[in-house]
């Protein structure tokens, strides 16, 4: 009677066996640079080079956790322009309401405020794309 082999681990590739090892020499400097990209990046050095050399080697590698940091200071310096606005806003209808606002400081608010919606709207655009990017 045969024995039943038991087989552990993963099972075996069929297809796409990494195999092949390339080898690569590097100073000190390009060394440290490298080490400092794994500890930055969450990623080894086999994925680096990979995504680096493979995977579209004009795109960007990024560090998510710093650029989720700068992204929530963004968010935070939104917030605050928005109260500023808030504030402008109730400041002038308080001007209104005792027939002191000055119809030049209105229309040169609604100018400035106009281009700051613009420039909102394409911060969101880049957000976007930023978002789309991260995901792929």
């Amino acid at each position: 009677m045969a024995k039943k082999t038991r087989h552990t681990g993963r099972p075996k590739l069929l297809e796409g066996k990494r195999e092949h090892i390339i080898k690569a020499k590097l100073t000190e400097q390009e060394l440290r640079q490298l080490k400092a990209m794994e500890q930055q990046l969450g990623l080894n050095r086999s994925e680096i080079i990979k995504g680096r050399v493979l995977h579209d080697s004009h795109s960007l590698v990024i560090n998510a956790a710093e650029l989720m940091k700068l992204l929530d200071g963004i968010g935070a310096e939104l917030g605050r322009a928005g109260n500023n606005i808030n504030q402008l806003a109730r400041h002038a209808n308080t001007l209104n309401k005792q027939d002191m606002l000055n119809p030049g400081t209105v229309a040169e608010f609604n100018q400035l405020l106009a281009a700051y919606v613009t420039l909102q709207q394409e911060l969101e655009k880049c957000l976007r794309q930023i978002i789309r990017l991260m995901r792929n």
